[in-house]
């Protein structure tokens, strides 16, 4: 497919809503200001609800993946992300598998490029929304009415394009950094704290007790005489999340904050001033966290395709094969994939269920890194931070690799850059992993996530702050 393809969506251009880039540099504290009214808004429509639900109480088929995709069901925010990073993600494939061919030096195409983004997410959300009323998730179509049906098609659509604004806002230098990665990271640390802190109380076989999972670690404490009994108890409860969650979240926050500091360092000189020397560093997680959350963005998409054809064509062995759906026995809670691909691909809830079913694990443990380090591959030609791109970098500012020739820059970049960035994104997919089979208050990847965007956010506001205390040195000198 040739690039030239990407010049059948200029006609759009002047119909799609576009945010123009500011004339010049904005200060950091307007940026700051931009940055928290964007986050406000986000945060805003994420609690209101849509109108004219009738019913939300059938199964939902994205409760595993809401925190990762900025979803709240029933609300405005009910598609979340999904539609952008899953636009995202097929650009990325096209491009990758030299599918679509784009120039990205070209920047008539580079813009045509990101205009086909756009509409491509539009078109998603357009589905997404159609898909999300018409299968009933909101009461049956023939109850609620035509009008009420278009009526919340419309409002998923507006609220989806409002992201859609604030994510372009913020990355064309109004803000700080990415509205998606913002929005996704908020909504995990919001549900974290909520698992950890919620002063609600639940019905249990033991009585009334606290969800949030510190403040019944403090009360079992005061109210049980055997305490150390209120310990195993408030470590190690079932159902409700416990202290060895919250634990364990800590660990895993303090261990990627840790490997952020990982870095291969190639040497450089100058070739316009004599005796200018310095290093290029090529950190472990040179693509951030766009492999996690493309992987979210796919599993995603498997699970709401499977479970909808499943409530349609149960009996359907094409359907089977992609996933049956169903609540587990003894395990209260929203349908779990019982077989097929997304049974396999489902994370697991704790280490308990690798030896019920060590294939599952084999198989999950493989599409998490093998995905993961594809997509982290693939995304450094889309991102502008490939080998080639690099080079010319370095050839634009007369800078090489000190002790190669000016010649041979592109290939010691190419050894370096393609390797660290799979293995980056592998690591990645490991440390999901990990987060999986420990239990964590949330799923691995999205403590990923939340994690990588906080010290990306981190290093901006040093950068643009003027400021440039060390987070990781000093967490690696503690370590």
């Amino acid at each position: 497919m040739s690039g030239g393809l990407l010049y059948l969506f200029k006609p759009f251009e002047a119909y799609l809503p576009e945010v123009n880039a500011p004339e010049r540099k904005v200060p950091y504290n307007q940026k700051l200001i931009w940055t928290g009214v964007s986050l406000l808004i986000f945060l805003v429509l994420g609690q209101i609800p849509l109108y004219g639900i009738v019913s939300s109480e059938t199964s939902d088929p994205l409760y595993w993946l809401r925190a990762m995709l900025a979803s709240n069901r029933g609300t405005l925010m009910e598609l979340g992300v999904s539609p952008i990073i899953t636009s995202s993600m097929i650009f990325q494939f096209l491009q990758g598998t030299q599918l679509l061919q784009v120039d990205m030096q070209n920047k008539q195409e580079r813009d045509l490029f990101q205009i086909a983004q756009k509409v491509c997410a539009i078109v998603l959300t357009l589905g997404q929304a159609i898909v999300v009323v018409l299968t009933g998730n909101y009461g049956r179509p023939s109850d609620i009415g035509i009008a009420i049906s278009l009526l919340l098609i419309f409002q998923l659509m507006f609220a989806s394009i409002i992201v859609l604004l604030l994510d372009e806002l913020l990355s064309k230098g109004y803000g700080l950094g990415s509205g998606i990665s913002l929005f996704t990271a908020t909504n995990i640390a919001e549900q974290i704290f909520w698992k950890a802190f919620a002063p609600t109380t639940v019905e249990s076989g033991r009585g009334k007790e606290f969800e949030g999972a510190v403040i019944a670690f403090f009360h079992l404490l005061a109210v049980r005489k055997d305490k150390k009994r209120a310990l195993v108890e408030a470590f190690y409860r079932s159902n409700l999340p416990n202290m060895f969650q919250v634990v364990s979240t800590v660990f895993i926050f303090l261990f990627v904050l840790y490997l952020q500091g990982f870095r291969y360092e190639l040497p450089i000189r100058s070739t316009k001033v004599r005796g200018q020397m310095g290093t290029y560093p090529i950190k472990l997680f040179y693509t951030s966290n766009t492999p996690i959350m493309l992987q979210a963005a796919l599993t995603s998409n498997i699970f709401l395709i499977s479970q909808i054809l499943y409530q349609k064509f149960p009996s359907n062995p094409v359907v089977r094969l992609l996933g049956v759906w169903g609540v587990v026995p003894g395990q209260p809670g929203p349908q779990r994939a019982l077989k097929g691909l997304s049974y396999y691909i489902q994370p697991p809830t704790s280490l308990k269920e690798i030896p019920l079913d060590p294939l599952k694990a084999v198989v999950y443990v493989s599409f998490v890194l093998g995905v993961c380090a594809l997509f982290s591959k693939t995304w450094i030609e889309v991102s502008g931070t490939s080998p080639r791109d690099v080079a010319k970098q370095f050839k634009d500012q007369g800078m090489v690799i000190n002790g190669k020739r000016e010649t041979s820059v592109y290939k010691e970049l190419k050894k370096v850059i393609p390797t660290a960035a799979a293995f980056g994104g592998a690591t990645i997919g490991v440390l999901s992993v990990c987060s999986d089979f420990l239990g964590t208050l949330g799923s691995g990847t999205s403590i990923l996530m939340a994690t990588t965007t906080i010290y990306g956010y981190y290093e901006i506001a040093a950068k643009e702050g003027g400021f440039s205390k060390n987070l990781v040195s000093g967490l690696s000198e503690l370590m």
